[in-house]
């Protein structure tokens, strides 16, 4: 019975039972300090038993085709064994990179992330699980969950790609004008963020009344020139040493009045395409054709007398731009260094406005068959016959007219 009182006697209490009040204590305590509530999100990591993930304190922005870092990492290194750190897409749960038993692996990642997501290896075992997300694209906006698992504990957090810039290119702010026979230079830049390599297609193109006309083409990294419209072949390329750099201006040789008009400049980079107009107006003549244009009206006698131009094509001198009054006679040049064998020769006009071709004279088998000229040039155009042999393929044109302005070929 002295036993049984003394136990009922607080002052008699064993020193267990002091330890069950206090860890009693404790609890409650901790439990009122849980039931407190907390604002997420003002939190860049989430809390777990054991340890605490840390994640990015604010959204990310990257430029489009480059690489971006998610953090994740805890405060203490964590063992190895048991290991796993996924990383998923929060709004689809997509897989994007697994470590688990001791190694990545990227066998089970999300096909859209080969070779794209990759871990720090060498970080992991001192807790760094950060994510690093190559050649971004506009796909890759959104939410990313980094979960942690080991030895029975768990934690996570979330990281988000708020802005991939998107593909801008940019031109010229004002209309180009530029003299006939000049060269011009039509800007068009693409953001040096994507490189040429990621760049699958940049084409110049040129609005016309009758439909786009492709002036160069820049492809799987190299310059199609095959595929230039006619009208523009020899006289149009890029700026080669540029290119790196994300400069695909478009040289324009030789202007012609015709190249007046709206240019566009089209980039394509994976999904995303971006496009740039420059207007080439205003052609006008220089000083000097001015000039030459009064020395045919004063030698003509009569400020009402017509100057025009017309343009042969050389293949040892180029373009030729003679001026030459209304009526009169000029001369094509078209000659070779040496004398040639098996001789053909072959002038057309170009017709530019119908993108045809028309003969205006042909040297074959040792003559020239005058009838298989275009009526319009019976009698009016002439080789210089006792020339061809030595190398000599000229041609005279009598007689000028207006509509006889436009340019010609000698093959």
């Amino acid at each position: 019975m002295k036993d049984v009182e003394n136990m009922s006697d607080p002052k008699h209490c064993t020193t267990e039972d002091e330890e069950t009040e206090e860890e009693t204590d404790f609890i409650e305590e901790n439990k009122s300090d849980d039931d407190r509530p907390v604002n997420a999100d003002k939190m860049p990591h989430l809390l777990t038993e054991g340890f605490t993930v840390h994640g990015p304190s604010a959204p990310l922005s990257a430029p489009l085709g480059s690489s971006v870092v998610l953090p994740c990492y805890v405060d203490e290194a964590l063992p190895v064994e048991d290991l796993e750190v996924e990383w998923r897409r929060a709004d689809s749960e997509t897989l994007i990179h697994l470590y688990q038993d001791g190694e990545s692996r990227p066998e089970v990642q999300q096909q859209d992330y080969h070779d794209r997501a990759h871990f720090f290896t060498e970080e992991i075992q001192h807790g760094n699980f950060s994510l690093r997300l190559d050649n971004l694209t506009a796909q890759d906006e959104g939410e990313y969950r980094c979960r942690v698992h080991s030895q029975q504990e768990s934690g996570e957090t979330v990281a988000q790609i708020k802005d991939v810039e998107r593909l801008l290119v940019s031109g010229s702010d004002e209309s180009i004008s530029a003299y006939v026979s000049d060269d011009v230079t039509l800007n068009c830049s693409v953001d040096s963020h994507v490189t040429p390599e990621h760049t699958e297609e940049v084409s110049w193109k040129k609005t016309d009344k009758d439909g786009d006309i492709l002036v160069l083409l820049y492809q799987n990294n190299e310059t199609i020139s095959e595929a230039t419209h006619k009208r523009f072949r020899g006289r149009v390329e890029f700026f080669t040493a540029e290119i790196p750099k994300g400069n695909f201006s478009l040289r324009l040789k030789s202007v012609r009045t015709e190249d007046k008009g709206v240019y566009m400049c089209q980039v394509f980079a994976g999904d995303l395409s971006a496009s740039v107009t420059v207007v080439l107006k205003r052609l006008g003549f220089s000083v000097l054709h001015i000039i030459l244009m009064i020395l045919c009206v004063s030698a003509s006698g009569s400020a009402l007398l017509l100057c025009f131009m017309i343009y042969c094509r050389s293949p040892t001198k180029g373009i030729i731009q003679p001026f030459v009054p209304l009526g009169s006679s000029v001369v094509l040049p078209c000659y070779v260094d040496k004398p040639v064998k098996d001789l053909k020769v072959v002038w057309r006009r170009a017709d530019l406005e119908s993108d045809s071709e028309t003969l205006v004279h042909l040297y074959q088998d040792g003559e020239s068959p005058a009838d298989v000229q275009q009526q319009d040039y019976h009698g009016r155009a002439h080789f210089f016959t006792e020339e061809i042999q030595h190398g000599n393929f000229s041609l005279r044109l009598d007689n000028l007219g207006t509509e006889d302005a436009d340019e010609y070929r000698c093959k």
